[in-house]
């Protein structure tokens, strides 16, 4: 990994940096070069980002904060107006870093009868969950079946019943998962089996906190899972032992890969047999259905459906089981109050928050025909030292995101710059928005959207760059290419200057920022070029950015934006039909691969595996693209979901992908639900 330390040393070098960006020139001189100074200055803005000074930019970190002291003073060195907001160049807000358990005794749930008290363990028998809050309870149980509302459907487990100050249980996902003509979504999961669906529902009905436990479809599933694992994995031992004993001698290599294969399969039987003695009811994390909350007074836990079963069938003199058979038989509700019953408790969620913000400043056009701005925008912030967002999640070690996203914070100082020298060309005045929180879940974006510093009905497009820096075979994205009519001509049209090899995604909610404006209905354009090894690793670093692509990637960029600002018709916002991700039911085999969303329409792009997976153990690469997997025809990513989902985990599946332009097969032995 390259450091970066030399820049807390050189003081000199850093003002540099700091003043560095006034009178940008052009990226290319009359000849079609790359200029020295336009590559010196990326270079200087970029390695300053990058730096391990500022320990990867993660969420509530001293770094995140001095990278926007340093945006806000490059924009005020520009010339943009910076005091948009009370005065200042930055916009704040709060956000749940983390989520942590307070103290066992403040967690604790007992189920009640009289004299008689089942105290269930924390950890074992439940846990709180973060997207509840922390509150005392003693209230009586409610079971409310899958806590479903639907009205629409005329399914409502609610209607006439009483939960108000009452705990209500409720059994996850929802009824007839296996069913394809199921009024909820066939055998896909709909959006009231969300936890955040069920949980909505109990607070609206005046409930006092919820349980949550399994539902046996999923647990038979799941079993079915690990023993079908566990069985593949003991025939492939017996049939390794047979082969080896079929010679009387062996190489070297043949004994050691020999043994290899047997410490391999015996550690794949021991952990599937310790699964089927543990059982399937298991608990979710803390953090499993989300890290954040509206209701910091509401408790939410997660508990084993053991504990509640013969409470259950005492009272409606049928098992859990029984009941969720017979209401996907008749869409009936069996609901009711579990008499007697009363759930005792405490929970304590602990939150961390921290203070971030974003970073604002607007190119006046002194010569403005409209009073519409472009909102051009690139989010700052990294993962830090890593953590649950790094792909290398093991390490402890700074994320410098040269790429992601350095080399979009540095383009949009230099587009800006570009832009602020023909200001008085201007027909629109320029909005320039340096957004933080992106990589927890676009939250910089988010609050703008909801905080506009000037109104969304004024604003003509927006315009992002995410991941601009690692140009490769000339390949450029451009997501949001449908969003409005004129985009694709447009960019086809500028693009025979630059000759770049064009992939046209043309949805509006692509994974950043520009997500939370189209969401808004207005129309987006985000550049990018792709995912990499690197990508959310420690080593994504700044000695690995194309500098020349990226030069090349500003010029196309300003030319697309001069031309918007021109144009005499405005674009105009189309709802682009998009195949997005759906909620399934039940569990699908692991599969253990990295998708690389930068792969549209061609196949299901793989950007890495994970170590240890069935993927990798088959000998899927980064750069793959799986076009079938067991006979299924692969388009993208939900073609690849659906197609997994015919399988379980133990299944052998012959999987094609495209490697290099050639087609390669191999064998995968899917695993069970992770």
């Amino acid at each position: 990994m390259l450091h970066f330390n030399r820049f807390s040393r050189d003081i000199s070098f850093l003002l540099a940096i700091l003043l560095g960006l006034a009178g940008l020139p052009a990226a290319f001189a009359e000849d079609g070069t790359t200029t020295e100074a336009t590559l010196g200055k990326l270079k200087q803005t970029l390695g300053y980002l990058a730096s391990d000074e500022l320990k990867g930019r993660g969420i509530g970190t001293e770094g995140l904060q001095e990278a926007s002291e340093f945006l806000a003073k490059q924009f005020q060195q520009m010339g943009l107006k910076t005091d948009l907001v009370d005065g200042t160049p930055f916009q704040p807000f709060e956000v749940n870093i983390a989520s942590e358990m307070g103290p066992a005794e403040k967690n604790t749930l007992q189920l009640v009868s009289g004299d008689t008290v089942k105290k269930l363990v924390l950890g074992t028998d439940f846990t709180p969950l973060s997207v509840g809050g922390s509150s005392k309870f003693d209230a009586p149980l409610v079971f409310v079946g899958y806590g479903i509302s639907a009205k629409k459907l005329d399914y409502d487990e609610y209607d006439g019943l009483d939960v108000k100050g009452k705990i209500v249980l409720i059994v996850r996902k929802e009824p007839q998962q296996n069913n394809p003509h199921s009024v909820f979504d066939g055998t896909g999961a709909s959006q009231h089996a969300l936890f955040s669906r069920k949980i909505s529902n109990a607070y609206q009905e005046g409930a006092a906190g919820v349980i949550l436990i399994n539902d046996s479809y999923g647990l038979a599933e799941e079993r079915e899972q690990v023993q079908s694992a566990f069985d593949t994995a003991v025939s492939d031992l017996m049939k390794r032992n047979a082969e080896y004993g079929k010679k009387e001698t062996h190489s070297n290599d043949e004994v050691i890969q020999y043994a290899k294969d047997v410490a391999s399969l015996s550690t794949k039987i021991a952990e599937y047999g310790e699964q089927l003695e543990a059982g399937t009811d298991k608990l979710i994390p803390m953090t499993g259905a989300g890290n954040e909350t509206s209701r910091p007074e509401f408790p939410v836990m997660f508990a084993k459906r053991s504990d509640f079963e013969p409470l259950i069938e005492k009272q409606f003199g049928k098992t859990l089981a029984e009941i969720e058979t017979e209401i996907d038989k008749t869409l009936k509700p069996i609901v009711g109050e579990l008499k007697g019953w009363k759930a005792v408790g405490e929970t304590d969620v602990i939150r961390t928050k921290a203070t971030i913000r974003n970073v604002i400043g607007l190119i006046e056009a002194p010569n403005a025909t409209s009073d519409e701005v472009i909102v051009i925008g690139a989010h700052y912030d990294h993962l830090g030292m890593g953590g649950s967002g790094s792909l290398a999640p093991l390490t402890h070690e700074i994320h410098n995101g040269a790429d992601d996203n350095a080399s979009g914070t540095t383009a949009l100082l230099t587009v800006t710059q570009r832009l602020v020298a023909q200001k008085d060309q201007l027909r629109h005045r320029v909005l320039v928005i340096a957004f933080t929180g992106e990589e927890e879940g676009l939250l910089g974006s988010a609050h703008y959207v909801k905080e506009p510093v000037i109104p969304l009905d004024k604003t003509l497009m927006m315009f992002n760059m995410d991941m601009v820096g690692r140009l490769n075979e000339n390949k450029l994205i451009c997501m949001g290419s449908g969003t409005a009519k004129m985009f694709e001509p447009l960019l086809a049209k500028i693009n025979e200057k630059y000759d770049f090899s064009l992939t046209m995604d043309p949805g509006g909610f692509g994974p950043s920022d520009h997500a939370s404006f189209y969401a808004k209905q207005l129309p987006v354009l985000a550049l990018f070029t792709g995912t990499h090894n690197d990508y959310h690793r420690p080593s994504d670093d700044a000695d690995k950015i194309n500098y020349e692509g990226m030069a090349r990637i500003i010029d196309y960029a300003v030319d697309f934006l001069l031309a918007v600002d021109k144009a005499d018709d405005r674009p105009l916002y189309v709802q682009v039909e998009e195949k997005r991700p759906e909620m399934r039911g039940g569990s699908r085999p692991y599969f253990g691969s990295i998708p690389d969303f930068a792969q549209v329409g061609k196949g299901y792009g793989i950007q890495g595996v994970s170590p240890g997976s069935p993927a990798a153990d088959a000998g899927l690469q980064g750069g793959d693209i799986m076009i079938d997997l067991g006979g299924n025809r692969i388009g993208g990513l939900e073609d690849f979901d659906a197609a997994l989902r015919k399988f379980k985990g133990g299944d052998k599946v012959e999987v094609t992908v495209l490697r290099e332009g050639k087609e390669v097969k191999l064998t995968v032995t899917l695993a069970p639900p992770r």
